[in-house]
């Protein structure tokens, strides 16, 4: 009959390091593919507005920004203090924003071309007049799907007394 013999030294086995080069590149891929860079730089105030309809859109890809606001602290001094339009990473005029559409829209797929949103990212103590003129443009370009960017909340917060 064989005899069992326990082992006397209490060393545990060295982890096995084989598969580390494994994991490592899987979770650089997935952080690779996770990741989304920002587009653009906001260089405007923007404190958007409260809203108590709201809808989140589903397709980000088929929306086009345009934020209006007081420009920020760095760029008052060039600017002033009056609400501006950005248009990606610049300043813009009103009559600037059709082109801007036009070229946007021909940058995306043709199918995604007539699908396109426009959302305005308006600070909620910009004018309305400013807002006007904006979607005066938009309708001469026929980019008639806009969309104003808000909170969820309660509307009656807007008002100050």
């Amino acid at each position: 009959m064989a005899k069992f013999n326990k082992k006397k030294s209490g060393e545990t086995p060295a982890v096995s390091t084989a598969s580390l080069p494994d994991i490592v590149f899987m979770l650089l891929f997935f952080f690779m593919t996770v990741t989304t860079m920002k587009d653009s730089s906001i260089m405007v105030e923007n404190t958007l507005p409260n809203a108590s309809e709201t809808k989140k859109l589903e397709k980000k890809d088929r929306v086009l920004y345009i934020y209006v606001g007081k420009p920020t602290r760095e760029f008052q001094k060039t600017y002033g203090t009056e609400p501006k339009i950005q248009l990606n990473d610049k300043f813009a005029d009103v009559s600037e924003v059709g082109d801007f559409i036009l070229q946007e829209r021909a940058k995306k797929p043709q199918e995604l071309q007539n699908v396109l949103t426009t959302a305005l990212k308006v600070d909620k103590d910009a004018n309305m007049g400013l807002i006007s003129d904006i979607k005066q443009e938009l309708r001469k370009v026929n980019a008639l799907k806009v969309n104003y960017t808000t909170f969820e909340g309660d509307a009656f917060g807007n008002i100050e007394k």
